[in-house]
């Protein structure tokens, strides 16, 4: 691995510049680990921007084996945009059901909406295209362009910001992500930032199982808050039933999660905000 030796900090700018040795080294610790410990994952087999959208999107903040679980069921019950544009926001969710953030479900169909309708049926390849669609922000727009697209885009994700931040920040805290990305602009391999990403993610989740987590030096960490009684809890829940039961009343609502009366008056006009469920005559339905 490469040391941090002759790294200086000032202020909140990384100043060092990278040799040319100094990449070629790192870009083989990272190349070398992968040939060996690769990790087989479904949406790396395929080149459908479709696929690959939909595996970016689950993928947002939720394990890579929950994703596993649901991603070959999704594409094969709605495989091209039109199918998932076309679908009721019950349907979508009925599929969805275990991923959790369900608004991640009704943005994916939205974007795919607007891809049949401005973009006949193709996605765009650009990051500010991309970044401009529901759901996408630009780190996710990021890894559409490189996956889908092998293009040469620089951004970071959890896994690459651990790498960096074990490799060239071992003794820094509160790392901000502008220090990082020179560094992964410096060090990507253009010619193939596809399987470049694909190595530094893989190498970015061993990291977390057999050291402290880096990215606990990172500015920009935030511990997850306890799911247990949490408004997401409650949230998931709510859907669970009315995919179930079709139409319930606030107070039914509120008796079988079991939560108090301004408590699931507050979760419920946020879902109701959000798209993710409709009040038709004092009766909530998925929208």
């Amino acid at each position: 691995m490469i040391s941090a030796k002759g790294w200086k900090k000032d202020v909140s700018v990384t100043t060092k510049t990278l040799k040319r040795e100094e990449i070629q080294a790192f870009q083989k610790d990272i190349y070398r680990y992968y040939e060996c410990h690769r990790r087989d994952l479904p949406w790396r087999k395929t080149r459908d921007p479709y696929h690959i959208l939909v595996s970016e999107i689950m993928l947002q903040q939720t394990q890579v084996e929950r994703v596993i679980e649901k991603y070959e069921k999704f594409i094969t019950v709605f495989p091209d945009p039109s199918s998932l544009a076309g679908a009721s926001l019950k349907d979508v969710l009925g599929v969805w059901q275990g991923l959790g953030y369900n608004r991640r479900a009704r943005s994916l169909m939205l974007t795919a909406g607007i891809i049949v309708t401005m973009y006949d049926g193709k996605m765009p390849v650009s990051v500010g295209e991309l970044s401009g669609l529901p759901g996408i922000g630009k780190t996710t727009a990021g890894e559409i362009a490189a996956f889908a697209f092998n293009l040469p885009v620089v951004f970071i994700e959890t896994n690459i910001r651990r790498v960096f931040i074990h490799h060239f920040f071992p003794e820094e805290s509160a790392v901000k992500d502008r220090e990082i990305m020179p560094l992964v602009e410096a060090t990507l391999d253009r010619e193939h930032p596809r399987d470049w990403y694909y190595a530094l993610m893989d190498y970015g989740s061993m990291l977390k199982k057999v050291v402290k987590n880096p990215n606990r030096q990172s500015a920009h960490y935030k511990k997850q808050s306890s799911f247990a009684n949490s408004d997401r809890q409650i949230r998931g829940a709510i859907l669970r039933i009315l995919l179930r039961e079709s139409a319930l009343t606030r107070s039914e609502l509120q008796r079988k999660v079991n939560v108090e009366p301004d408590r699931a008056e507050r979760i419920l006009a946020g879902m109701t905000g959000e798209g993710l469920v409709r009040e038709d005559n004092g009766e909530y339905r998925v929208a």
